[in-house]
């Protein structure tokens, strides 16, 4: 299918992270589970801006860093920060939704540059992040080396009651997967409580865990730069409920 170009033309200044909310705005329609958008906002802000080792230029390049985003049915502020950062267009913002948008309510590797995974039903991203973690560390580009590519991958608290997750985690530990990052955006939402916590089930498995607050970008930044020794590391970014 051939898809139509946005069809209105917002004037596009130069964009940084106080525009974000502009350019959110953009995006109008039923679908958007604004909630659960703005709950990854900044964390995935200080991704793109200051940890991630990937741009436009470099979306297809094997040595490219990779983001999963498993919270994948809230993508508004995932767009925004996409268009901020020029892997799509700031006009796209505008269709979204519509019958031939790029950007529909769960985003669509195929169609959306930049984007590692479609995603929207929850529990798979976390499975999907360490067998390519794995798949990198065995036969990608600098494998074994800590210069090599790394793997983060979003999930919400929620998600995590789904069982699929369980099993990665387990793995992940298991096989030391250090270029593994699971950052989990912890917004007060989760049905099922587990001892330990969040942290609990990552700690159990050999995971470093590393506790933030997720509007905090010196912090977050500092809980993303570096991986763990020889483990995976686990990011609980801590946001209001409704923030």
């Amino acid at each position: 299918m051939k898809l139509a170009q946005p069809r209105r033309r917002t004037p596009v200044p130069d964009v940084g992270y106080p525009d974000l909310p502009w350019l959110m705005s953009l995006m109008t329609g039923d679908e958007k589970h604004s909630e659960s958008a703005t709950s990854t906002l900044d964390v995935l802000w200080v991704l793109y801006d200051r940890v991630l080792k990937v741009s436009p230029e470099t979306a297809r390049d094997p040595t490219r860093d990779r983001f999963l985003l498993s919270k994948g049915h809230g993508p508004m502020a995932f767009y925004a920060v996409l268009a901020a950062k020029g892997f799509i267009p700031v006009a796209a913002l505008e269709d979204f939704g519509s019958f031939d948008s790029i950007l529909g309510g769960h985003p669509d590797r195929n169609l959306i540059p930049g984007v590692e995974i479609s995603s929207g039903s929850l529990g798979h991203g976390l499975g999907l992040g360490v067998g390519l973690a794995l798949g990198l560390g065995l036969v990608g580009p600098g494998s074994g080396g800590r210069g090599s590519p790394r793997v983060f991958v979003m999930v919400g608290d929620a998600e995590l009651d789904e069982a699929s997750n369980h099993e990665a985690i387990h793995f992940a530990g298991a096989t030391g997967l250090e270029r593994l990052t699971a950052i989990v955006i912890d917004n007060s939402s989760r049905t099922h409580r587990v001892l330990g916590g969040l942290e609990g089930p990552f700690q159990v498995a050999g995971w470093e865990v590393r506790d933030v607050s997720g509007r905090d970008h010196a912090a977050i930044e500092a809980a993303l730069a570096v991986p763990a020794n020889g483990r995976p590391t686990a990011v609980i970014a801590r946001v209001e409920r409704n923030s």
